[in-house]
């Protein structure tokens, strides 16, 4: 198709500008301290809106429209576990954190259980980081692929690239700051897409709503009591894990948490940062629904190849390029790139700020100088960079971006919330029961994670996982917490049998 020139300038000057904006940052970072937590000094509304931009991600702008599209609302259930996470968050975990006063989220684990329990998180997190970053990038390619054709694999590349240059200069202080630039973006470009949608239906916006009840789209799932399907329970349950694990353990929040002059900033900005992400995740779906409605309506304006449901992560991104008037498709475009690159940015700094001061400082180099510190950073975070391109060359083989983000991110947590728990929780849990219980959880998670691949028929079958995928970081995480918590109640048990004897 021709190139709309317009579109492309307002997407170009875009990524420009943020790539300019975040390199800017490099001349404020002169010791490790600025560049991982900008000396505490930012304001907590910047913050608010960098924790909200990092978890609207570009799979919450494309593959949350693509799931309503495909299905129903039963993945807005997952935002709904988001209030009861943030309580927690702000109640607990930030003063437990800023007590603490480590730029590490892992530095309480290691307090608790010893360097082993630190290295099992962090090396959790920086998996997690690298396939959620994968996920992020193959669909940042979508809308620029149906729109000029360019190869997949090139956008990706490019795209990474330009992100981890500021991020890798500007450090924590440019991720924060262009991460409130973005969220601004994508909520403006989210806002007008839905009122583009709405007022293009040919019989009025109540169109949207007849299609899509008649076609029962805003359905939240079963709530029946199955364990396999993803039911309303299922989804509520799982959301609540990944999100206790978000603010809890994460360091993308964590390190937040860190960059604000006090306390109450900090609990502000971690409750006005995940709060805003519930409207907006209602905003998406009433998106992806609309589409639905939109093309049932005009199934003439859809391709034949995109008219199949296996395809509804490319419809909405085939939507910007023919559905927008020109200008707006270059906004749109933007506000895709905004969500992920403000994500991207996170995982590469907070990867990086894990590597030395988990890895580097705490294994290799404790004595190291701050130029040698910024050095690890710098060479950390442009690895991290490469390594998440290369996951999202993979992920272009999945059929939904958010089913294989999800599952992924079952897999790679590990269960890490659960030895959490066990050290905040039972405060007389001894390292060797949390030793027992993280290798109790561990083949739980990889028992339910192998079974769709190696328990397929035969006789194997009765040994395969009869749970929903979603529910591996539940039981994991519940399996290291509970056989943990025992093994320290046996333990104390013991010794007080002992000493009664004696």
């Amino acid at each position: 198709m021709k190139l709309p020139v317009i579109d492309l300038i307002v997407f170009l000057v875009y990524m420009a500008g943020i790539v300019f904006f975040g390199s800017m940052f490099f001349f404020r970072n002169r010791n490790p301290e600025q560049y991982t937590s900008g000396g505490g000094q930012l304001p907590s509304w910047v913050v608010g809106m960098s924790i909200f931009a990092t978890f609207v991600s570009s799979i919450s702008f494309l593959a949350l429209p693509g799931k309503a599209y495909q299905t129903d609302w039963n993945a807005f259930v997952f935002s709904l576990s988001i209030p009861v996470a943030a309580y927690f968050a702000v109640r607990f975990f930030v003063p437990l954190y800023r007590s603490i006063n480590s730029i590490s989220a892992y530095t309480y684990l290691e307090m608790r259980f010893g360097p082993w329990a630190r290295t099992y998180a962090s090396a959790c997190y920086i998996l997690t980081q690298l396939m959620r970053t994968g996920s992020i990038l193959y669909l940042m390619a979508l809308p620029l692929n149906a729109l000029f054709g360019w190869n997949i694999g090139l956008i990706i590349a490019v795209t990474g690239l330009s992100v981890v240059i500021y991020s890798m200069l500007g450090g924590i202080q440019a991720v924060i700051w262009t991460d409130a630039i973005q969220g601004i973006v994508l909520i403006g470009g989210a806002l007008v897409c839905a009122l583009v949608l709405i007022f293009s239906m040919p019989e009025g916006a109540g169109q949207i709503f007849e299609i899509a009840h008649d076609h029962h789209k805003f359905g939240l799932g079963s709530f029946g009591g199955s364990v396999s399907d993803s039911t309303f329970w299922v989804m509520l349950v799982y959301g609540l894990f990944i999100n206790l694990q978000n603010y809890g353990i994460d360091q993308n929040y964590v390190q937040r948490y860190m960059t604000t002059k006090t306390l109450r900033d900090a609990q502000r900005s971690a409750l006005f940062g995940s709060l805003l992400y519930v409207p907006v995740s209602l905003l998406f779906f009433f998106i992806g629904t609309s589409l639905f409605a939109y093309y049932t309506a005009r199934p003439d304006l859809l391709p034949i190849e995109l008219r199949d449901l296996s395809a509804a992560d490319k419809v909405f991104p085939y939507f910007m390029v023919n559905g927008l008037p020109v200008g707006l498709t270059g906004l749109l475009i933007a506000s895709v790139f905004a969500a992920g690159m403000s994500t991207i940015s996170t995982s590469v700094n907070g990867t990086a700020t894990i590597v030395m001061s988990d890895y580097y400082r705490r294994y290799i180099n404790p004595q190291a100088t701050e130029r040698r510190q910024m050095n690890v950073l710098y060479l950390s975070s442009l690895t991290f960079g490469v390594l998440g391109i290369l996951v999202a060359m993979a992920m272009t083989r999945v059929k939904s971006a958010l089913d294989a983000w999800w599952m992924l991110a079952s897999i790679f947590s590990g269960g890490m919330l659960g030895l959490f728990l066990l050290g905040y929780v039972a405060r007389k849990a001894s390292k060797i029961s949390a030793v027992i219980g993280v290798i109790s959880g561990v083949l739980v998670i990889c028992w339910m994670s192998l079974s769709p691949i190696y328990f397929t028929e035969g006789c194997l079958l009765r040994f395969r996982s009869p749970f929903h995928a979603n529910l591996t970081i539940v039981i994991g995480t519940t399996v290291i917490f509970l056989v943990g918590f025992l093994i320290s109640k046996l333990i104390a048990d013991r010794g007080r049998t002992s000493d009664t004897k004696s």
